[in-house]
């Protein structure tokens, strides 16, 4: 059973999503105010949040902010605002869809049913990188281990892994990298060499030595390329 967290200071729309979603087999977590929609978000392991961007304490924007920097759980944005920019911004800030108020709770419900189809399909299509020297990713559960066992990544020490691991031998510089991970939003024009931070932290938990690293391997005067040999 999928769980839905409905984050909205309004106390009618609350309860008329959850009535209908319940209707469909969801499980419901609620929230009416920003900061204990990221305790929740948090706690109660979501498979999909419903956000609204008009809240008393935190907006939703900061909200979905702040839940991209740690998951990629989908999110459906609800909002008064039906300006095109204001969509956009919403979708670039990491929501999955947006739908504007005043709305049909019959809309929200196929949305959400579209969102979660989506979800279920990129996990199941996702792989198992495994390269010799025990490093394995597992792209569906964002995982990494290191002869089995789990080693613990930031988002971002995730991100530069798993983009560069898909692409073995390829050489990127710093500004491409801060491309991949700029979603993030910890990043501004001007600040590659904060990549460099976030590398050597990513050296310390995957390379045996990382003075002499196997995986992330630095190409002097142009960036950074995945030197894993893929296991036969």
């Amino acid at each position: 059973m999928a769980k839905i967290l409905i984050v909205d200071d309004e106390k009618m729309i609350i309860e008329v999503l959850e009535a209908y979603l319940e209707r469909e087999g969801y499980a419901i977590a609620k929230a009416d105010n920003g900061v204990d929609a990221l305790k929740m978000a948090r706690s109660e392991n979501p498979d999909l949040i419903i956000l609204d961007l008009m809240l008393p304490d935190i907006s939703g924007e900061e909200v979905c902010r702040l839940v991209r920097k740690e998951s990629e759980v989908p999110i459906l944005m609800l909002t008064a605002k039906s300006g095109e920019d204001d969509k956009i911004n919403g979708i670039v800030m990491g929501a999955d869809d947006y739908v504007t108020k005043p709305f049909s709770p019959r809309e929200v419900v196929v949305r959400v049913q579209a969102i979660l189809r989506r979800a279920k399909k990129s996990v199941e299509k996702s792989s198992k990188l495994q390269f010799k020297g025990g490093l394995s990713i597992d792209t569906g559960k964002k995982e990494v281990t290191i002869n089995g066992e789990l080693v613990n990544l930031t988002p971002i020490e995730y991100k530069l892994l798993t983009n560069m691991a898909e692409n073995p031998g390829r050489v990127y510089s710093r500004m491409d990298l801060l491309e991949k991970i700029q979603d993030e939003g910890m990043f501004y024009e001007g600040y590659e060499r904060s990549v460099d931070t976030h590398i050597k932290n990513l050296r310390k938990k995957i390379e045996l030595d990382s003075r002499q690293p196997q995986f992330v391997v630095t190409v002097f005067g142009m960036g950074y390329k995945f030197g894993g040999i893929p296991n036969a």
